[in-house]
């Protein structure tokens, strides 16, 4: 009984995801929200419009909401964080409610982006790492690998979450470029 109960159930996700097409499943799989907002950044830092995608899919998967250690919006921002760039961008009327707000989240987590990947003289590896540990972690995970042009985040990344997160951003990064290039503006 079970096994027939299941066998219709999978029957079902069959014909559905059949009948929906891929551009559904694709939506569930890899969503992409906001891509003017996400277009408009881009273009504003000089950052690549996948990037900050797939920032926010490992950040958020593009559901508003706050983690259990505080950070907020789609791309996680904590407040410590959101404030420095409230600071250091002129952000004079900022407010952490703020962040619930998908332009200003967007606009704080792609500034402290092009921020991290200038502080790291271009490396986006480095950057994507540092948005997820901290500079403070990256920096010396840097200095123990002997520099930048010696770092390897294969194996100078101690932590596994950190490691995870830098290798799923590359990877999910590709796909929006493959799967969303007319929506990003990359065509």
């Amino acid at each position: 009984m079970l096994v027939s109960v299941l066998a219709a159930t999978v029957g079902v996700l069959v014909i559905m995801a059949v009948r929906v097409g891929p551009h559904a499943v694709q939506e569930l799989t890899l969503p992409l929200k906001h891509e003017d907002i996400i277009r408009q950044q881009a273009a504003e830092k000089n950052l690549d419009p996948a990037l900050i995608a797939a920032v926010i899919y490992q950040e958020s998967k593009f559901r508003d909401r706050t983690s259990s250690a505080g950070a907020k919006g789609l791309m996680q921002l904590l407040p410590g964080t959101a404030e420095f760039i409230a600071r250091k961008s002129g952000g004079t009327r900022f407010e952490l409610q703020d962040l619930g707000t998908p332009q200003i989240n967007i606009a704080y987590g792609s500034w402290y982006l092009r921020y991290l990947i200038e502080r790291y003289d271009g490396n986006e590896t480095l950057a994507v790492a540092a948005y997820n540990a901290g500079e403070d972690n990256v920096d010396r995970w840097v200095s123990d690998a002997g520099g930048a042009s010696s770092f390897n985040p294969a194996t100078d990344i101690p932590y596994p979450e950190t490691k995870a997160y830098v290798a799923g951003v590359m990877s999910k990064r590709k796909a929006y470029r493959k799967h969303y290039a007319k929506e990003l503006g990359l065509k």
